[in-house]
């Protein structure tokens, strides 16, 4: 089943199932489906045709989802960037940008780098 362009999974129950959308997570998940009146016990394969239109177009109206959400995030980090703000900076950097410590943590964003003496260091054969 698609909704919103997305393939939701069969097996799962329909309130897990709808946080595969980008923007929608447990809690909206929940608030949508007491609102369209489906119950969250019920599984996605056995949804009706109706339900999921249902589901589809009151998400579409009351919550920014997937690539709109994207475009909407990518903007605002591009916004700091061009006032040259303190966290505009650090996305441009690549670093992290909430405060995190970067001498020990962060290798995955500066790429795994190890600068420490025994890091390259074979290991001495036992005689």
């Amino acid at each position: 089943m698609r909704i919103i362009g997305v393939n939701i999974p069969d097996n799962k129950r329909i309130e897990i199932a709808l946080m595969y959308l980008r923007g929608i997570g447990r809690s909206a998940s929940r608030r949508i489906l007491t609102e369209v009146g489906v119950d969250l016990n019920k599984r996605a394969k056995d949804l009706s045709a109706e339900e999921v239109n249902k589901i589809q177009t009151f998400a579409e109206k009351h919550y920014v989802l997937e690539g709109e959400l994207r475009q909407l995030v990518r903007r605002n980090i591009e916004r700091l960037k061009d006032l040259k703000t303190y966290r505009g900076s650090r996305h441009a950097r690549r670093l992290p940008a909430r405060g995190q410590r970067t001498k020990t943590n962060s290798r995955t964003v500066r790429g795994n780098v190890r600068k420490t003496a025994g890091s390259g260091k074979r290991k001495v054969e036992l005689k």
